[in-house]
């Protein structure tokens, strides 16, 4: 659809910009409320009115006449007081759709994107938030690239901050473990350090007394002082292979792991910290409750400071955010050395390191970034922000993106399904928050085991005699697109509440849904070569031909029939749209409607058994095109698509 506008405006654009003060801006096409008022409609007539005080529906008569000799158009009306109705000459704008669908229409605007998403303390297993934030972030994206963009994928990793340092604390004060003994914990080592990470909270607020310790650790850590930076650099790594492992069940991926360790050892936080010196940016306080403490002025507020440096010394996590978006954007004039971390067929996952490992990559430098972070770092990513601008970089301010969203809570129901027990001051609460501090919350390997467990029992219910390995194949992609579409359909800063039932639905506004209306839709062209030997080659010679006889179809038909394609042709608008408003649910909702619309029209007008080829041609044309475009939105949004469900 983004094309055929085009090619009208500026077929109007050429007609009428000598003769009338409009600009190629003013030429906005819209849908007119019901399709039967037309497919697409000018109103600009009336801007056009009021700057040369003329009647609007006497301009929109005028400028009508310019476009009757358009071809790809076939009818133009006048409605009510100035809006000009375009009805599309539907034999050619199928067939061009059919004839474009392995070209995106999209034109990318950037230099290079960087995208920072998942971000999970690797201090303890992944939780169901967690999934949130990298569901948003891959789906940004993957939708991105679509749009042509050159993006890189970040994962930061605070190998130095206190859920780290808390974890260590446990291991070395709490279990008396050496290095060596860590080495010999069998098993998932993120859900031991999930149950450890939660005792050592309850020691701290019991024993304040230790707290020195804890501080001296964090201080040990973030001067790579061993044993302690030892430790932290064992338990971030392997934990962070099992967040790895977790987000490869979804279908997500990185280009790169920046360690907030590395941006330590070399010195970013220096450089930034001296620059905002420079340029009075940060304040040394010499009394009241932050002395001793480097702090920035809030711009909203004066009299407000945030700390930056404490008083002992050590960074803040905003600080050390704001030389890793310095140097996101390439402003801070020094780069990290890089190494493999692990690889994924052809694919590489690098990690930053303090030290040349002789490997010639480099990372960074975007024109845009966009900071997928819950909505309660707002504040934090505002300072940010604001360090940018202190420094003289209004422009990549401008362009540093908060991408925010709503914490992920669960339904009661899948609460006990998971095998929980709620307290009886909460047993009538309507949803639980995650909390991984008091050890509240599902790791996100048992909700995909359990999501998994569910979706084959439901394969083996309609698949009896598949083999086991095809049975569970299956079962992973139901479970990777039930969890995939519930973290995309929710507007993202509106809390979402999990529940397994409802991701699970086969009939319902799910993952599962869209899955499969594809394979049903996937089946008709299996049994059309099987029965008849139609198969790719013949498709795309239907598509090449100049004639598609759409007048045999019946007066309904060509209603559904149009009101269908019309609806499946925004897609790309709605890709831009999820893009700019980074509302994804836009895009579920879309792709949730496109099944629907398509599973009606199967079910009124039969395919395979529809003696009348010429009939036959235009329902199969019709069908392969939803088709092509439902495997892209699923694409955009990590859901994959089983053979047979």
């Amino acid at each position: 659809m983004i094309q055929a506008k085009e090619k009208i405006k500026a077929f109007l654009w050429e007609k009428i910009k000598e003769s009338y003060p409009v600009s190629w801006n003013d030429l906005q096409l819209s849908s007119p409320p019901h399709i039967s008022m037309g497919d697409l409609c000018f109103t600009f007539p009336f801007k056009l009115g009021r700057t040369i005080k003329k009647n609007p529906r006497q301009l929109a008569e005028e400028i009508a006449k310019k476009l009757t000799d358009f071809e790809e158009i076939n009818k133009v009306e006048i409605a009510g007081p100035g809006y000009i109705n375009l009805f599309l000459n539907r034999e050619r704008f199928f067939l061009g759709q059919l004839r474009t669908l392995d070209h995106s229409q999209l034109t990318p605007e950037e230099k290079k994107i960087i995208v920072e998403h998942t971000n999970i303390n690797p201090n303890k297993a992944a939780h169901i938030g967690h999934l949130r934030n990298a569901c948003l972030g891959d789906t940004l994206v993957r939708c991105l690239r679509y749009k042509g963009e050159k993006v890189e994928v970040q994962n930061y990793i605070d190998d130095t901050g206190v859920q780290v340092v808390d974890v260590v604390f446990g291991f070395m004060e709490l279990e008396k473990k050496s290095l060596e003994d860590l080495e010999k914990i069998p098993g998932k080592f993120d859900y031991y350090c999930w149950d450890l990470y939660t005792r050592v909270s309850s020691y701290l607020n019991a024993h304040p007394e230790a707290q020195p310790r804890k501080a001296e650790i964090l201080k040990k850590i973030e001067h790579n002082e061993p044993p302690e930076a030892d430790y932290a650099h064992y338990i971030s790594r392997r934990i962070l292979r099992a967040h790895l492992a977790t987000m490869k069940r979804l279908g997500i991926t990185y280009d790169v792991l920046p360690c907030e360790s590395s941006i330590l050892t070399l010195k970013f936080w220096e450089k930034a910290f001296h620059l905002l010196k420079e340029r009075g940016g940060l304040i040394y306080v010499t009394e009241g409750p932050n002395q001793g403490c480097w702090v920035m002025r809030l711009e909203e507020d004066q009299e407000k400071e945030k700390i930056i440096v404490r008083s002992d010394g050590t960074v803040t996590y905003v600080g050390k955010d704001i030389a890793y978006q310095l140097w996101k954007f390439g402003l801070l004039e020094r780069d990290f050395y890089y190494e493999p971390f692990e690889q994924e067929n052809d694919h590489i996952i690098w990690i930053t390191t303090s030290q040349p490992k002789g490997w010639s990559v480099t990372f960074g430098q975007g024109s845009k970034v966009y900071n997928v972070i819950d909505v309660r770092q707002s504040y934090l990513q505002k300072i940010v922000t604001q360090g940018l601008k202190i420094l003289g970089y209004h422009e990549q301010a401008n362009k540093s993106i908060h991408f925010s969203y709503e914490m992920v809570a669960l339904s009661p129901k899948s609460l006990r399904e998971l095998g929980y027990e709620v307290s009886n001051e909460e047993k009538d609460k309507s949803f639980y928050e995650v909390s991984g501090r008091k050890g509240l919350g599902v790791k996100a390997d048992d909700l995909l085991d359990q999501l998994e467990s569910k979706a084959l029992a439901e394969v083996e219910k309609r698949n009896p005699d598949l083999p086991l390995e095809e049975k569970l194949t299956i079962a992973r992609q139901i479970a990777c697109g039930a969890i995939r579409y519930f973290m995309l359909r929710f507007a993202r800063n509106s809390l979402l509440i999990f529940d397994f039932d409802e991701a699970l639905n086969f009939e319902g506004e799910t993952g599962p849904y869209l899955q499969y209306t594809g394979v049903r839709l996937n089946s008709i062209f299996r049994k059309l070569e099987e029965r008849e030997g139609l198969g790719e080659a013949k498709l795309a010679q239907w598509i090449k031909s100049d004639h598609l006889p759409l007048a045999i179809l019946s007066e309904k038909e060509k209603d559904d029939f149009w009101e269908l394609i019309i609806y499946a042709s925004q897609y790309e608008e709605i890709i831009l749209e999820s893009i700019y408003t980074l509302e994804f649910a836009h895009l579920a909702k879309f792709a949730f409607n496109l099944c629907q619309k398509i599973n009606g029209y199967y079910h009124l007008y039969s395919i395979l058994n529809e003696k009348n080829l010429e009939l036959k041609k235009i329902r199969i044309l019709t069908v392969a095109y939803v088709l092509a475009i439902l495997k892209k939105l699923l694409g955009l949004m990590g859901i994959p698509l089983p053979e047979k469900m």
